[in-house]
């Protein structure tokens, strides 16, 4: 199996590819019409990116049919067009929890203590102990979570070691959950952002969560809160955000931005940092070095699984709802053109077949064939399907 990496990525994993029996070509710089260029030329059937934009066009130059994103979000990747060409998306969610609630907890901390500006003074030969001696301290301090997915829930036991009580809102949290991670349960975020001295966000970008944090949001923040956010630029209205800070004191730090340049190394033209009370980091929420090992892992996992049973794990872009509404199920024997005639019977009666497995018995001597339907057979169909070999044993309907 050919296995393209077009983009930065671990030795280690690099080194599990090959050992799993992969031709593999490392180019981490191709980007853009040279990736499409080299999928093109390279015939790889599997793609390994990063940050890397993953487009239509890189989808439709190849043979890929398996593209892993080494990371936990997806948004760089052209779903809507690989899910068309029946292409597999796979990523490793959770790898880089640890990684992403450390950094957190360190934003948190630089912006009580004011770390960056006291670091940037001293630099500069300033003084000013009369100036950074002031700080809240977190002690007894609410954090407030947008998001309890496996980051959100990395980020509860930092806050008990620091003493700080923990509400949250999700979409999915319940309150036996809420209770189970001994967290406060709040039924919006405009709850969340009321209640708490600091508010950190931790929620994946889907079209229903994009600026999903806004002008409202901020309004029913405290003032002088703080605000975290290391998920992704686009689950928050940035034009909100710089009101608040000029409006209300809030104090944020950002490791995700707007006008985030695109490479790994520019220039950074986002006015939002040149606010008072906003620090950032470079978008380096998942780059430790136990949390690339721990991707690359993953990564050469699902790499390894899909060659050998052509099932990658982890996949984000098949259907949660079938559009099948019968099964019809075939016990047959295990001979030679059994299920072309029944799919022939079907093809013939104008039927789609959405999803099939046939499941052999010990001995290979009779099997099972389950064929998901997009409409029920008229009892005519089901008796050709049945008279169409005498390799067919019964065959059965049931509604889904």
């Amino acid at each position: 199996m050919k296995v393209l990496v077009a983009d930065k990525f671990e030795q280690s994993g690099l080194r599990g590819l090959a050992d799993a029996g992969c031709e593999v070509r490392y180019d981490p710089d191709a980007k853009d019409d040279a990736l499409t260029e080299k999928i093109r030329s390279s015939g790889a059937e599997v793609l390994v990116v990063r940050s890397t934009r993953v487009t239509r066009p890189m989808l439709e130059a190849g043979h890929v049919s398996l593209v892993v994103r080494a990371g936990a979000g997806y948004n760089t990747i052209d779903v809507e067009a690989a899910s068309e060409r029946g292409i597999y998306v796979a990523n490793c969610p959770g790898k880089n929890s640890i990684a992403v609630a450390e950094l957190a907890f360190g934003l948190i901390l630089a912006l009580d203590r004011r770390i960056p500006q006291n670091a940037a003074d001293l630099s500069r030969g300033v003084w000013n102990k009369k100036e950074y001696s002031k700080a809240r301290g977190l002690f007894g301090r609410t954090l407030g979570l947008i998001g309890v997915g496996r980051i959100g829930c990395e980020m509860i036991p930092r806050a008990r070691a620091f003493g700080m009580p923990a509400v949250a809102w999700s979409r999915s949290l319940t309150d036996e959950r809420a209770r189970n991670l001994g967290i406060g349960k709040m039924e919006s975020l405009f709850q969340v952002a009321s209640a708490s001295d600091v508010v950190s966000v931790h929620i994946a970008l889907k079209p229903e969560t994009t600026k999903l944090i806004g002008v409202e949001f901020f309004e029913a923040m405290r003032p002088g809160s703080f605000f975290v956010n290391t998920s992704r630029a686009e689950v928050i209205d940035q034009a909100a955000l710089e009101s608040a800070v000029r409006e209300k004191g809030i104090r944020a730090a950002l490791d995700v931005f707007a006008r985030e340049p695109a490479g790994g190394t520019g220039s950074v033209e986002d006015p939002i940092f040149q606010l008072p009370g906003v620090i950032g980091t470079h978008h380096i929420g998942a780059s430790t070095d136990q949390a690339q090992e721990a991707i690359a892992a993953e990564t050469v996992r699902i790499v390894r699984d899909y060659k050998e049973s052509g099932r990658p794990p982890n996949v984000v872009n098949l259907t949660r709802k079938s559009p099948a509404t019968h099964l019809l199920v075939v016990r047959h024997y295990d001979r030679v053109g059994v299920l072309a005639a029944v799919f022939d019977r079907i093809k013939e009666a104008g039927i789609n077949v959405q999803e099939t497995e046939n499941v052999v018995f010990d001995g290979a001597k009779a099997a099972v064939a389950r064929i998901h339907l997009n409409q029920a057979p008229s009892a005519d169909v089901l008796h050709n399907i049945e008279s169409s070999t005498e390799d067919i044993v019964e065959v059965g309907l049931l509604p889904i």
